[in-house]
């Protein structure tokens, strides 16, 4: 009997309502591909291969992917740590849809990660921890809101369909989670390098005035110039207020 392994972060979805839940919140159909991070036991694989969708698996647990290879044959598995995958060679110039239950102790790095390349995803429905979830869908001048809410605000329109709780997973994790929708818009006008440059900065120094916290990027009257309030706090700031201030940058430079 295989056991979840704390080292990969493994908690696996057992109960049969929520897979059932996610399993409609995708409307997969045969003409879908499909990439499932983490597949573990194969709780939704065994959803997804019935609805006969281009399939493919990223999945780091050897003795998992020994298993589904003999219950799922035919189907590409990559045995490898999703964050060091290369989703560009994967997807092969075709876009895909992203299914998966993150591992809570490596979700926001591959948020990034994707995000890096979210021309070429289709969509992506993805199992976070609830934190996670509420930082990403956060609104400006709240607690939650940071360099994740405005890096992905940015660059996805996001939904949180619904919470699921520690209940439906074995062995139970301690937070709750939430199954979230995140599809990419296409049309980004900043400079995405710069941006991260510019928010990681920004919420490195959340507490202090944008005046210090970006001095090293502006004076006071070119954030006036670009109606920016230098007394304002980095979370204060919506999405649009960080694109015109990139946007500044890029013909500064």
């Amino acid at each position: 009997m295989i056991k979840a392994r704390r080292r990969f972060g493994q908690n696996f979805l057992t109960e049969k309502a929520t897979i059932l839940r996610i399993i409609e919140s995708l409307a997969i159909s045969s003409q879908d591909s499909v990439i499932e991070i983490g597949p573990g036991k194969g709780a939704l694989t065994e959803k997804l291969v019935e609805s006969r969708c281009n399939l493919s698996l990223i999945e780091i647990d050897r003795d998992l992917v020994g298993s589904l290879k003999k219950k799922y044959q035919g189907i590409s598995i990559v045995n490898e740590d999703v964050l060091k995958v290369d989703f560009s060679a994967l997807f092969g110039g075709e876009p895909k849809r992203i299914i998966g239950n993150l591992p809570y102790n490596i979700s926001t790095p591959l948020l990034f990660k994707l995000s890096s390349i979210n021309e070429s995803i289709i969509d992506m429905h993805v199992m976070l921890q609830k934190e996670v979830a509420e930082r990403i869908v956060s609104g400006s001048s709240r607690k939650e809101y940071g360099r994740l809410s405005v890096s992905m605000q940015l660059l996805w329109e996001v939904t949180n369909l619904f919470d699921v709780a520690p209940t439906a997973f074995s062995p139970q994790p301690k937070v709750n989670s939430s199954f979230i929708c995140l599809k990419p818009k296409k049309k980004i006008n900043f400079d995405r390098e710069l941006m991260n440059q510019l928010l990681t900065s920004a919420f490195s120094a959340r507490r202090k005035t944008l005046k210090n916290a970006l001095r090293n990027y502006f004076n006071e009257s070119e954030l006036r110039s670009i109606e920016i309030n230098p007394g304002a706090r980095p979370e204060n700031l919506i999405p649009d207020d960080f694109v015109r201030c990139v946007n500044f940058l890029k013909e500064k430079i």
